[in-house]
């Protein structure tokens, strides 16, 4: 199959399936790339806790924080599910700044990332990210803000209701009467961003190698595995990555290397047409559409 023909292949089984989907496979040494509307610009949900930890590790190896200097974290206390970590916690804890890096970024506890947007706070992560050479994502609030959607507002029995907010809600121009969901206020990012940042990260050039390092562990270790990782995870091959999931929004940005040498960075960013909240048919369906991509590039080269 040639690579057109392909591409409208993976367009039609997102949106039969539900999705609306911008993806972005790139092989990180020949700069190779197949995607689709992979620079349409998406809120990032979690995503944005790649970021924070890349903003929050510079400032540790610059020596503006010290990683072990504890703080006291006020619990999160959240009830509705999905959030993990501290913001279950029901009392107040001390944790060393290593260690929130840690829950922020492989727990995706939002607990954690807001103590870490107070040491550095949202336009900072972003003007790092722009001297690192990445652009294209915007960073403009904490992530307490994904806590309060109208999820949170709606008995569980009723959560279609939020997602069918969601789905039918936003205007031709991706503003959005939840803010969360408002290009024009949410934190953003496109898949070509988000390929971008993941690119700096494992072939660093504008961020030092020790910060790096340290990111890419991270992302080794991400607990949350249920999208991408059956399809790119094996004997034969690491996947290092980051989900991100908000009302309709399903997104995870990653790295396959595997063990012939090659290293492919992937950001799958979609919007699911269908008011639910649990669909593990069209998590398994961005995966098979990053695979197909993947697996396409791998062997025109």
């Amino acid at each position: 199959m040639n690579t057109e023909a392909l591409l409208r292949d993976v367009r039609t089984r997102l949106r039969d399936g539900g999705l609306r989907g911008c993806l972005l496979v790139r092989d990180l040494d020949s700069g190779e790339e197949l995607g689709i509307e992979p620079d349409t610009p998406l809120p990032s949900a979690s995503l944005v806790k790649v970021p924070l930890a890349l903003a929050t590790l510079e400032r540790v190896r610059s020596g503006e924080l010290d990683g072990a200097t504890q703080l006291e974290v006020a619990p999160g206390r959240v009830t509705t599910p999905g959030p993990t970590g501290l913001s279950r916690f029901r009392h107040p804890s001390r944790i060393a700044i290593d260690d929130l890096i840690y829950l922020s970024t492989c727990l995706s506890d939002g607990t954690a990332a807001d103590a870490l947007f107070d040491l550095t706070p949202p336009d900072r992560v972003a003007d790092m990210l722009q001297r690192a050479g990445v652009h294209g994502i915007t960073v403009r609030h904490r992530t307490e803000e994904l806590f309060d959607t109208p999820v949170e507002r709606f008995d569980t029995r009723q959560a279609h209701l939020a997602h069918a907010l969601a789905i039918g809600a936003g205007t031709d121009g991706r503003g959005h009467r939840v803010p969360q969901l408002d290009g024009s206020l949410a934190n953003t990012g496109s898949a070509r961003a988000f390929v971008d940042l993941l690119q700096a990260v494992w072939r660093p050039a504008g961020i030092q190698q020790e910060v790096a390092g340290r990111l890419r562990d991270l992302m080794a270790h991400n607990v949350l595995r249920h999208r991408l990782a059956p399809d790119f995870s094996s004997d034969a091959s690491r996947w290092s990555s980051k989900t991100g999931t908000l009302l309709n929004l399903r997104h995870e940005i990653g790295v396959v290397e595997h063990a012939d040498g090659r290293s492919f960075a992937i950001a799958v960013l979609t919007e699911s047409l269908v008011p639910a909240g649990v669909q593990p048919g069209a998590d398994a369906l961005i995966a098979e559409a990053a695979r197909t991509l993947r697996d396409h590039l791998r062997q025109q080269l």
